[in-house]
Formats: structure tokens, sequence, C-alpha cells
């Protein structure tokens, strides 16, 4: 890489962006941020992350940006328009998008960039914010391959694994069809839990029974561990996943896959976060199952 492909702009330094940024920057990058949170500046300051004055002052001149934003609204409204980030990039940069957010969205980013002569990488992560430091998040790419390749090693510094899927929007739609399953699966250990205690078996019994099960797939593994203390503070959120359950429906009905079981998911994290768990874990379906059925705390 040449030196100028070292200089990194980072915009969006939440519970994500931050761990991410600093991991790029322990890779020998020069990595520069932007978020409109103060504290969130002060966070990456401590650390060590070079903070920019504006968002355009951080892209402007940089050869990768790479930005990590909460849904769509917030992607169109950086991203786009006379006062976007894109307009203030420089032709010939890469722009990684790392968000979980919908295909229309992102090809309309997709439009802006090309115009610019800008290489716009589909990157959403998968992973959750407890893990983002140890570099443990997986990525799914699709966009330019010539610019997938030359960014590699930026990928490796905060990503153990990528697939590239192709050229256009195709990393949306794996990342939200990895959240279906993601979804789906912790409404199916709700019901199962609740029945065997219904049926007598003792909470750390049917967790081992689970654990040492032919279903016991990383997914479960990774729920069955603070299930055991009944931890449910958030690594991901039931807001968080009723958003992405609407970004799937709307998916599903763009390309005419009827999501049936998404459909009643969505629901089932609708009820949470009006009964004030929206900020819980999404293993909260356990308690809303819990709860439809009459039982208390095991």
């Amino acid at each position: 890489m040449t030196d100028a492909s070292k200089n990194v702009a980072f915009i969006g330094i939440g519970k994500m962006g931050l761990p991410m940024s600093v991991l790029i920057a322990k890779a020998g990058y020069a990595v520069i941020a932007f978020d409109q949170n103060g504290a969130r500046l002060n966070d990456a300051r401590a650390q060590g992350i070079g903070i920019a004055a504006s968002p355009a002052e951080a892209v402007a001149g940089r050869a990768v940006i790479v930005t990590s934003l909460p849904d769509d609204t917030v992607l169109r409204a950086v991203m786009l328009g006379p006062t976007g980030l894109i307009g203030a990039m420089t032709p010939g940069a890469v722009l990684i998008e790392t968000s979980t957010v919908s295909a229309e969205a992102s090809a309309e980013v997709g439009a802006a960039a090309e115009a610019r002569g800008v290489a716009y990488l589909r990157a959403p992560v998968s992973g959750n914010a407890s893990i983002v430091h140890t570099g443990a998040l997986t990525c799914f790419v699709s966009g330019p391959k010539d610019a997938f390749e030359t960014a590699k090693p930026l990928f490796a510094a905060f990503t153990r694994a990528q697939t590239y899927l192709g050229a256009g929007e195709e990393a949306r739609y794996a990342k939200l069809s990895v959240n279906l399953m993601i979804a789906v699966s912790a409404a199916m250990m709700a019901e199962s839990l609740a029945l065997a205690r219904k049926g007598g078996i003792a909470w750390q019994d049917i967790l081992k029974v689970l654990d040492d099960s032919a279903v016991a797939s990383p997914m479960v593994k990774y729920k069955t561990a603070p299930l055991r203390t009944r931890d449910f503070e958030s690594s991901f959120s039931c807001k968080q996943m009723a958003k992405d359950l609407d970004l799937i429906l709307g998916a599903g009905h763009a390309v005419g896959v009827p999501l049936q079981l998404a459909a009643q998911v969505r629901e089932t994290y609708g009820s949470l976060v009006a009964q004030g768990d929206g900020d819980t874990d999404f293993i909260a379906t356990v308690k809303h199952i819990e709860r439809l059925s009459g039982l208390g705390e095991p």
C-alpha cells in the first residue's frame, strides 16, 4: 500500500465504530474520526484517534472512508444531498459502509458514489459490540471487485473473515438474511425453554440439554451462556432487532419472498419494546414467552 492509502477517515464512532476505528489505527493506519456526539469524540481522543472538526474535513483528501451509521435515515442524511459527504470525497477514494441498512438506501448511495468517482463497498459487519474489539467480526462485501482486493488488508484489521458476494447490493441481502435467522432462533429458543420449564425441567438442566444437542449452533451456545445467570444486558437490543426485522420484511416485500416467521417475530419484538424491554438484549424473547406462559423467574 502507498502511504496515501494508509489515510483513513472513520465516520460514526459509536458502540461498533469506535472499537473498529481503534483496531484500524493499531494496524498502522492514520485514522481521523468524526461523530455528532461529543462524548464519543472524547472517548476516541482518549484512545488515540485523531478528531476532525467536521465530517467534510474528515473525508477531504482521504484515500479510504469507513462509515458505521445507525439506519437508512442517517445514512441518507450523512451521505447524500448538497452537503452530503460523498460530495466532499476525493474522486478515486474508497467508501466502506459497514451498517445494516436497506438495499434501496444503499443503492442511492451507490449511485451518488459512482457519479463522484468513488468506489463504494457495501460491507455490513456481523457480530456485536461485545466482540468488536477482539477483531472477531465478520463482514459481507459487495461492490467493485478491484476496490475490495485493494482494501483487503484494511478489512483484515477489523474483521476476521470477509466474503465477497458481487458487484451490487448482495452484501445488504446477506446481512438481512443472517439477522433473520438470528431473530427467529431467539424466538425459537424462548419457546423451547418455556416448554421445558413447564414440563418440570430445571433452568440449568434445560440449558445443558440445548448445549449438548444437535441444535447447539454457535448462536444457541452464544445465548445459553448469559441465560445461565439470566443476564439480559444488551449486546444487541430488542429495539435494534425490531428495526432490522422491518428492513428484512421490506426486503422480502421488494423481491417477492413471503417471510412469515419474520413477520411473527417482528411482532414479538414490538411487544417487548412496548413493555419497556426495548433496550434489553434481543434474547429477552425468553422473558416475553415466560410472561405469556405465566412463568416467573426460575
